[in-house]
């Protein structure tokens, strides 16, 4: 496939070997900075790199592409680059969806003291995480469990995969979408209280 990455840090990295393990033709990758893990990984495979600060515009979606691949993007995708990309954008999200919508979904649920979370393989659309759903898994919240580690031990490679799995069924001509549950959605806004790493489940 023909693919762009939106995103930054470990897991935006991680995204870009993936796509290039896999043979796709990574078109483009956006970071928030020139210095980022993600970008310093593009610049050494030779993939072309602009930097995103809010929004993804039409203009900066190269043409031809498939599938637009947001990982750790903390920009809006608009609905003209959505629909330069064949397939729209996926992303992921580290909360079983339509639980947690928001950039803090970690830290709330070992807020709220939730034993079982997991990730969200999603469509983006114009709200906030409210796409169809491509796949989802789950995991248990240790007790000992902080923002960092329950990101860093099983979020993060849980999305890794989900995204993997989805681009394989893509592969195949599937086109997995689940419309996410309004009766169970929850949207909680950014938590300023504490650090993410220092957030324990007690």
């Amino acid at each position: 496939m023909r693919v762009m990455i939106v995103g930054q840090k470990w897991f935006g990295a991680e995204v870009l070997k993936l796509c290039l393990a896999r043979g796709d033709d990574v078109a483009a990758v956006s970071a928030p900075r020139v210095d980022d893990r993600l970008a310093a990984l593009a610049v050494d495979a030779g993939v072309p790199l602009c930097q995103v600060d809010k929004r993804l515009e039409a203009t900066l979606v190269p043409d031809g592409l498939d599938l637009i691949l947001c990982a750790h993007a903390h920009v809006f995708v608009t609905a003209g680059a959505r629909t330069k990309a064949r397939l729209g954008a996926l992303g992921y999200h580290p909360s079983l969806l339509p639980r947690h919508r928001g950039r803090d979904a970690i830290v709330w649920a070992l807020h709220m003291r939730e034993v079982v979370t997991g990730g969200t393989a999603y469509w983006l659309d114009d709200g906030a995480d409210t796409g169809d759903i491509a796949a989802q898994d789950w995991c248990w919240v240790k007790p000992d469990a902080t923002a960092e580690s329950l990101w860093r031990d099983e979020l993060a490679p849980m999305g890794l995969r989900l995204l993997g799995d989805v681009m394989a069924r893509l592969d195949s001509g599937e086109l997995p979408r689940l419309p996410q549950d309004p009766r169970m959605a929850t949207w909680e806004p950014a938590y300023m209280a504490k650090r993410l790493s220092a957030v324990k489940c007690v």
